[in-house]
């Protein structure tokens, strides 16, 4: 059997309806695991899961508010109701800051909506997934893996941002702690720090031809990344190659950062 074989795991992805959540959750069905897909618009989850049942991959798709502690509780109370456990949990639901608006006009809302979503929402998945985790362990079972989708711009000053950069900059901060404290428990905790990805949450900066002259001089592998180019990161994560590796912060750009 492959390190890599993922065979009766059973992977959370949130935001796997589409972009980066989406890569992963196909990879990781692809190497045998059973995926469930949560996010909040139930068409694009139904096109989701078709894409990955068509390829013969296990997945169910389940309607999930991330910001609402209910809403995740009921997800994951219904993931475990049909299949017994859950061995991973990707928390990679999130917004986008859009950078259009200086920081000394930012509202109290938008703020707060921000972070609501992109760090509130990450505490709510991973508290559940945690919870199910440690008790799995105290009965013997010790394998968990919790992953958060963070951000170059929690490393990098983002002008107009502010907000987006500091939910993302906690989320690594969070995924290190919960490195130390669950690791008695066999579960590891990282985060991934994406480059420019093509996705619909940049649709709108890869149309602008101003960015994409700026940009792609400075990205060493010349594209800008897919969604399948977070499919292998996922499943190593996943797999028993990872058992040793946690609290780690690991970018996939292309070269970007060090360029």
């Amino acid at each position: 059997m492959s390190i890599f074989d993922l065979s009766g795991r059973v992977v959370v992805v949130t935001g796997g309806n589409g972009g980066i959540g989406l890569g992963i959750a196909q990879a990781l069905a692809d190497a045998g695991a059973t995926v469930s897909i949560w996010g909040r618009n139930a068409e694009k989850n139904a096109k989701a899961l078709a894409s990955i049942t068509a390829k013969g991959g296990k997945a169910e798709a389940r309607v999930c508010d991330v910001t609402d502690a209910a809403s995740v509780k009921a997800a994951m109370k219904a993931t475990l109701d049909a299949f017994g456990r859950v061995d991973g949990c990707f928390a990679n639901a999130g917004i986008g800051g859009g950078g259009r608006q200086s920081f000394i006009d930012r509202s109290e809302e938008d703020w707060r909506k921000m972070f609501a979503t992109n760090l509130d929402g990450v505490f709510h998945v991973f508290q559940v997934a945690a919870r199910h985790m440690t008790e799995r362990a105290a009965a013997g079972d010790g394998f968990g893996r919790l992953v958060a989708t963070s951000s170059m711009a929690s490393l990098f000053g983002t002008a107009r941002n502010e907000h987006y950069a500091a939910t993302k900059a906690s989320i690594n901060a969070l995924v290190r702690a919960l490195a130390v404290e669950l690791a008695r428990y066999g579960v590891t905790a990282n985060a991934i720090l994406p480059g420019w990805i093509k996705s619909d949450m940049t649709q709108g900066l890869m149309a602008n031809d101003k960015f994409v002259d700026n940009v792609m001089p400075r990205i060493p592998m010349r594209r800008f990344g897919e969604p399948s180019d977070f499919g292998g990161i996922a499943v190593y994560l996943m797999s028993k190659a990872s058992a040793y590796h946690t609290a780690d912060m690991i970018v996939i750009d292309g070269g970007y950062t060090v360029f």
